[in-house]
């Protein structure tokens, strides 16, 4: 078995897309996997999932993947943009990543488990990536979460105050007394952060542990 059908095999890969290419880099501690699909391909319109659209152009995107041992992987591909009767001109979704991320989703996947147990800058310093670019995972997986919550059954939220670092840098965290669960955690200790709890979310009693939070609940 050659290394581009191992590979193939190893990234769950279908048709049209398949390996090209492998080449490890042993100076750069690095191994780059090419991706690419053959001329004439169709892909489904990502807009309305509408088949056999074809390539209008591509452009070059590369991923950062899961290490291959102790070296960094990444994989790279020409994504097409199709051209959708219904739709236009439109950037096919690859199965590996999502839409806008320089990460694949099994990279991602990883990220997601390590911040469960330590410090964003701490994975910064283990995967050798900006903090700021594992930022923008967390913080997309967790606006998808917390989309999908449904809060319409909370009727009691108790409100607490906690030190984020040195000095007077105050987060509210806000939990369901019923539960208990951690329902919204925001900065500051004031009316804007009952306001921001209130977006979405109906309180009908409120129990605060605070004496700063007095004054802005009655302004609430």
């Amino acid at each position: 078995m050659r290394d581009t059908e191992l590979f193939q095999l190893a990234l769950g890969l279908t048709s049209p897309w398949h390996v090209v290419s492998c080449e490890f880099d042993l100076d750069k501690r690095r191994l780059d996997v090419e991706i690419d699909f053959p001329r004439g391909s169709a892909f489904a319109c990502p807009n309305c999932g509408r088949e056999g659209c074809s390539a209008y152009d591509t452009e070059r995107h590369e991923w950062r993947h899961l290490n291959f041992f102790q070296h960094e992987a990444y994989l790279a591909a020409r994504v097409p943009r199709v051209n959708c009767v219904d739709c236009g001109i439109k950037t096919v979704e690859v199965p590996w990543a999502r839409s806008g991320s320089g990460f694949t989703l099994l990279f991602e996947a990883l990220i997601m488990m390590m911040a469960k147990a330590m410090p964003v800058k701490s994975i910064a310093d283990i995967v050798k990536e900006h903090d700021t670019r594992l930022w923008r995972v967390l913080n997309h997986y967790v606006h998808e979460s917390r989309q999908e919550s449904d809060f319409s059954a909370v009727t009691q939220v108790g409100v607490d105050e906690t030190s984020s670092k040195r000095g007077h840098n105050y987060v509210s965290v806000f939990v369901d007394m019923q539960t208990p669960k951690v329902l919204f955690a925001t900065e500051g200790v004031d009316y804007n952060a009952l306001l921001s709890l209130s977006r979405g979310s109906i309180l009908t009693e409120v129990v605060l542990f605070w004496g700063l939070f007095l004054e802005s609940i009655f302004l609430f």
